[in-house]
């Protein structure tokens, strides 16, 4: 089965950036909506920012105004560029995609496998 493949991550001052992406393991169609939800240790995951297959996004209030998502449809590639960042962003990142192996089959819901952001005061 293909697999949603997570790339970026890693350790951060407080106040810097990272950049994560998100793509598909095998060959594809599309991908239509896509997102990225976030973890904190020992807390549920929630979403944090989506976009959709035209690029409209939606942000979570922690971190609008900080965070970006965006995609590139060519390489079926999904982003999250992250700036500003605070301590209390630190977790586990995972993206979200709706996935079509053909132009008129379903949109089957993948993750990726997650990455870890952790960010020094």
């Amino acid at each position: 089965q293909v697999q949603l493949v997570q790339s970026g991550g890693g350790l951060v001052q407080a106040g810097g950036s990272l950049s994560l992406s998100c793509a598909p393991s095998g060959t594809i169609f599309s991908i239509d909506g896509a997102g990225w939800y976030y973890q904190a240790p020992g807390k549920q995951r929630e979403w944090i920012v989506g976009i959709s297959r035209g690029g409209t996004t939606n942000y979570a209030d922690s971190v609008k105004g900080r965070f970006t998502i965006s995609r590139d449809n060519a390489k079926n590639t999904v982003y999250l560029q992250m700036n500003s960042l605070k301590p209390e962003d630190s977790g586990v990142y995972y993206c979200n995609a709706g996935v079509k192996f053909t132009a008129s089959g379903p949109i089957n819901i993948y993750w990726g496998q997650g990455t870890q952001v952790t960010v020094s005061s």
